[in-house]
């Protein structure tokens, strides 16, 4: 694994951390709240996204309107057994859901939660950089490398390392403030 794929590993890893810091709710109503509910559609589970335009007029309130009328109870649902932990409200034409003020105990647990997807973003970078510095190891055995290029590589993957750890850590504090923040 050379230093450029690393790299590149490590920002996907940064993005796929964003993304599941998306999905947490964080009191003011977000499309990406119901980016992991898969709708089972015809026997194969179906993004919602796919299914239904989805809206959110106000900072509590998100509209989804399917573009079948008959995939509406297929979508509610979903929603009722997905973990977003919102009840939807099924008018026959559109699904409404109510995003209720969150309690300072579930505020909390988010908190939790986002640290949890933090330390998952972090692990993923270590596990990159491991894989890294072994190829570099194999390289410098290999003869392929001398011992200086070796440790120059290492020192730049730790820099990257730490660059992309660090900016875990960002992402972490800004949710976390946007969870606390009443």
């Amino acid at each position: 694994m050379k230093l450029a794929e690393a790299e590149s590993t490590m920002q996907k890893t940064v993005e796929a951390t964003q993304r599941n810091f998306n999905t947490i709710r964080t009191g003011r109503a977000n499309a990406s709240l119901l980016d992991k509910v898969m709708v089972d559609y015809y026997g194969s589970p179906t993004s919602l996204k796919s299914l239904a335009n989805i809206n959110t007029p106000d900072s509590s309130t998100i509209l989804i309107q399917p573009y079948e009328r008959s995939t509406l109870n297929l979508i509610e649902k979903a929603i009722s057994l997905s973990d977003v932990g919102l009840t939807p409200s099924n008018d026959g034409t559109l699904i409404r859901l109510n995003i209720p003020p969150l309690t300072s105990d579930r505020r909390k647990e988010l908190v939790k939660i986002a640290a949890k997807y933090a330390e998952e973003g972090r692990v993923g970078i270590r596990n990159i950089r491991r894989d890294a510095l072994d190829t570099i190891r194999k390289m410098e055995k290999a003869a392929d490398i001398s011992e200086d290029e070796a440790r120059d590589q290492q020192d730049k993957l730790q820099k990257l390392t730490d660059k992309y750890t660090a900016r875990i850590n960002e992402l972490l504090a800004e949710k976390e403030k946007d969870i606390t923040t009443v």
